[in-house]
């Protein structure tokens, strides 16, 4: 599969000598960046979701590195908090940031954020989720519409499998109500699943917390009873192993198919053990690596033509999109450990074992 849209940005970067393999640089604007330095400030929104520190920002530093050794990046993750993350953002202007990549905790309530650099003349990258009410530099992220549709296709495909799509309630369990690229997972998803299964239980939830979704799948079992919820659309995989635990303790023999979304660890451990339907793999490097190489670009004078536009309600955002993957047990290898996502040493642990040899990963 395609995974990804992407204009090859880091061949513009090899006109900028200081943040290239090769020539001296002189005479050029890159000459001032190897004398001076740039400054590219990243802003992710919460560690809650794994994925942001173990892999959202290490590789977005070590690709600025890799294109820039004399770049900057200023880091800082807002723990969820849309007030931190405002100090953090106005620090990094007032500290010259160059560009800043911004991954909102509220990306509908950033766009004076958004406005105070546009005054400083500081280009602005959104992050992963759409910044609304502002138009901006670049916009980088996931089909998220596209990734719904696989989560509500998968859902119904092993109901069906099941023989339990008309046996009982679906629970859907969203994301957080200020991310917007939970609306879209939600849109996806719904039109897939509309008139096709029976959604009793729905939730929105904050912070995308896993305790808090255990919470809602408690509740939703209760409400329903045990026996008639036969599966669960849960937009990440970090609130899928909060559903998961819910379960266990409602003592379910078996599982009813759950998705997720995000690759984490021990959700595909879960896959392949089978307490969880599916996953949806993103490529993050690949969307980290994008972002660096637009950064790097904008702060040596570039500005790459993006292969797509999405409108935030204001503006058509210059927009890298790239495409997810649905990943099934019998796809882990071929995708999430083809990619070096994770290796088999950290999937296989000794109680995933067997499990791994099954599927042929070893």
């Amino acid at each position: 599969m395609h995974r990804r849209v992407m204009v090859p940005v880091a061949a513009l970067l090899m006109l900028a000598a200081g943040c290239g393999s090769g020539g001296t640089g002189q005479g050029t604007a890159a000459s001032t960046t190897q004398e001076t330095g740039k400054k590219i400030a990243l802003f992710l929104p919460e560690s809650k979701t794994t994925r942001y520190e173990a892999f959202d920002r290490p590789l977005f530093e070590a690709k600025v590195k890799a294109l820039c050794a004399v770049c900057e990046v200023l880091y800082s993750n807002a723990d969820q908090d849309a007030a931190k993350q405002q100090q953090q953002v106005e620090a990094a202007i007032t500290q010259g940031a160059d560009v800043l990549v911004l991954d909102a905790v509220d990306a509908s309530a950033v766009a004076p954020l958004v406005n105070q650099a546009k005054q400083k003349k500081i280009p602005v990258i959104a992050y992963d989720r759409l910044i609304s009410g502002i138009d901006y530099a670049y916009y980088v992220s996931f089909n998220n519409v596209r990734v719904g549709e696989m989560q509500g296709q998968a859902l119904l495909e092993a109901l069906n499998a099941r023989g339990t799509t008309a046996k009982g309630e679906v629970v859907m369990i969203h994301g957080s109500p200020t991310d917007p690229s939970s609306a879209d997972y939600k849109k996806g998803a719904k039109s897939v699943l509309d008139g096709k299964v029976t959604v009793t239980k729905e939730f929105d939830t904050p912070d995308w917390s896993p305790d808090k979704a255990q919470q809602q799948m408690e509740q939703a079992i209760t409400a329903l009873g045990r026996d008639k919820v036969v599966g669960v659309l849960s937009a990440n995989d970090g609130m899928a192993g909060g559903a998961i635990a819910a379960m266990k303790r409602a003592g379910y023999a078996t599982l009813p198919p759950i998705t997720g979304q995000d690759a984490e660890l021990a959700a595909v451990q879960r896959i392949l053990t089978g307490e969880q339907y599916m996953t949806i793999y993103l490529d993050i490097r690949a969307e980290a690596e994008q972002a660096a190489e637009l950064a790097v670009a904008i702060v040596n004078g570039q500005a790459p033509t993006a292969p797509a536009k999405v409108g935030n309600g204001t503006a058509d955002i210059p927009a890298f999109l790239l495409d997810p993957i649905a990943v099934t047990a019998d796809k882990v290898k071929d995708t999430i450990v083809k990619d070096g996502f994770y290796k088999p040493e950290q999937i296989c642990v000794p109680e995933v074992k067997a499990a791994c040899e099954k599927n042929g990963i070893q």
